[in-house]
């Protein structure tokens, strides 16, 4: 049943987006007989909404507001407005990720005490360990019907041929590769289909096969009686009272004609990504919290990570037909591990992953010699026989890499748009050339006659700028996503991650959204929340 909720109702928790934070979260304390209000700035999809379409896919759901990407990046460079290719609807990025859902490594958790001091970067250790998320992976990984797990039992998807040419070439050099452990079921799970293999991951799950909030967790929380979801619903700022306890949202809803709302809130907790969540709390800056909201240490902002990209994508005699499976059937992950002895610390992941015609004439970098002239042309007409990846590898935090207020643009609801700095540290660079070095020889070794290298491209691992530390003076929030300032504000996004790992942070990301579920339940029932 739909619930509606009083705005005076401050018995409430308000959370802000409705992707693989805020949809876990409002379903999980729905579950545990909690109240709350999901603001979600975009709209509503429905199934008959999702298209087989790459760019029409793009531009219905795409976050397209004005954000300004700077740096010294070829991303900046190539996409200046376009920092992340991020959702803006109820199910946030759940709609269109590639449904890799693999668990952080244990080094990965503890990059500063593993390397040291890194010159030039901002490393730190989580406040919480492997062990510590383990049960909770599990869980996330039964929720989300992640196959080739013990948590569901489900079997891998078929190998395709895409995997089989890259996993051949990988055994040609010595390096291990595997099938990706996906949320897209390959049998009937939970109520939603198997998947129908047609390629189109990214563009939304036309059968829901894939894991998402849109059609799996909201529906669920709305089942229960105990959760309102406002679409359309642009949340301003954070209120608080004069001991910095927070009272609600202020919002527009564009659903009432633009009138701006107030929620009153027992709890907020803010899921809105990486860009989003950061300057939220920067635009919520008041007497008592001058530099911004939960901003006592500085850190709101700073810390911001998007995984060290690339692509490789080699081209051969005879078809691949790489679109003929899932986005993602497998990962080569002979580098993922922290070895220094490499040139560079973290490791990288190199997933196999199919760009549809479209957004391969759009990504395929033509280098500075030919132009856009006969060998893209050649390229492009050999877009059947091509196979290739995309490199995720271990981003490290710099404070210069952050999220600021534009100190006189403006967007339509009168806030200042998000600037998002992003430069490349040293190890990034090193790393990022190791990738397409070994993607070169593992192509070679199984006859490509051509590769290409791919520069980064707008992604969705957004990450680190409302980052965890046991420190109050190191981070916003504590482990369990709690503002060190503000009790009863809660982070539950991918902004609230230390590090980068190499892994795409989907799981991650619910699997600490399960866990602070437990959290604000238990001290909400001890009278503490």
């Amino acid at each position: 049943m739909t619930r509606q909720f009083d705005l005076n109702d401050d018995s409430l928790v308000v959370i802000i987006g409705s992707g693989a934070g805020g949809g876990t979260l409002a379903n999980e304390l729905a579950q545990k007989g909690i109240r709350s209000v999901v603001l979600e700035a975009g709209k509503r999809f429905t199934m008959e909404d999702i298209e087989n379409d790459e760019w029409g896919m793009f531009n219905k759901i795409s976050w397209l507001d004005q954000r300004n990407l700077v740096g010294p990046s070829r991303l900046a460079e190539d996409f200046p407005n376009l920092p992340a290719w991020i959702v803006k609807g109820v199910g946030g990025s759940t709609i269109h990720w590639a449904g890799v859902a693999m668990r952080f490594q244990e080094h990965e958790f503890k990059m500063k005490s593993l390397n040291g001091a890194i010159a030039g970067a901002n490393v730190e250790d989580w406040p919480l360990s492997l062990q510590d998320l383990e049960p909770y992976y599990a869980l996330a990984e039964k929720k989300m019907g992640v196959c080739g797990t013990e948590a569901t039992g489900m079997p891998f998807h078929d190998k395709s041929t895409h995997y089989r040419v890259i996993e051949a070439g990988a055994n040609r050099i010595g390096a291990r590769c595997e099938q990706a452990h996906l949320a897209i079921n390959t049998v009937p799970f939970d109520g939603r289909s198997p998947c129908q293999v047609t390629g189109f991951c990214m563009q939304g799950c036309r059968f829901g096969a894939k894991w998402s909030t849109m059609y799996a967790e909201i529906p669920k929380a709305e089942a229960t009686g105990n959760v309102e979801v406002r679409p359309n619903c642009m949340a301003l700022r954070i209120e608080h009272d004069r001991d910095g306890k927070a009272t609600g949202v202020l919002y527009v809803d564009a659903d009432a004609d633009g009138v701006e709302q107030f929620q009153r809130a027992r709890i907020v907790a803010v899921a809105a990504n990486s860009i989003e969540s950061p300057r939220l709390l920067l635009n919520s800056a008041s007497s008592l919290f001058p530099d911004g909201l939960a901003n006592s240490s500085g850190q709101v902002g700073r810390n911001y990570m998007t995984h060290v990209t690339g692509g490789s994508y080699a081209e051969f005699d005879h078809p691949v037909h790489m679109e003929r499976s899932t986005v993602v059937p497998g990962i080569v992950t002979e580098w993922e591990d922290n070895d220094p002895a490499r040139g560079h610390v973290g490791g990288y992941e190199l997933e196999a992953l199919h760009l549809g015609l479209p957004f391969m004439s759009a990504f395929l970098d033509p280098g500075a010699a030919n132009g856009w002239g006969r060998k893209f042309a050649q390229s492009m007409e050999n877009y059947s026989r091509m196979a290739g990846f995309w490199i995720c590898g271990e981003d490290l935090a710099l404070e210069s890499n952050r999220i600021t207020l534009h100190p006189t643009e403006r967007d339509p609801y009168g806030l200042p748009v998000p600037v998002v700095h992003k430069a490349d540290h040293d190890n990034d660079t090193r790393m990022r050339n190791h990738a397409y070095r070994m993607s070169k020889e593992l192509f070679t070794a199984i006859g490509a006659h051509h590769v290409n290298d791919l520069p980064p491209y707008p992604a969705s691992h957004n990450m680190g700028t409302n980052r965890m530390h046991a420190n109050a003076q190191d981070g916003v929030v504590n482990q369990w996503g709690q503002s060190h300032d503000i009790d009863n504000l809660f982070i539950s996004d991918g902004s609230q991650f230390t590090s980068s790992g190499t892994e795409n942070p989907t799981l991650t990301i619910v699997a600490l959204t399960i866990r602070q579920a437990d959290y604000i339940a238990e001290r909400m029932s001890r009278g503490e929340l």
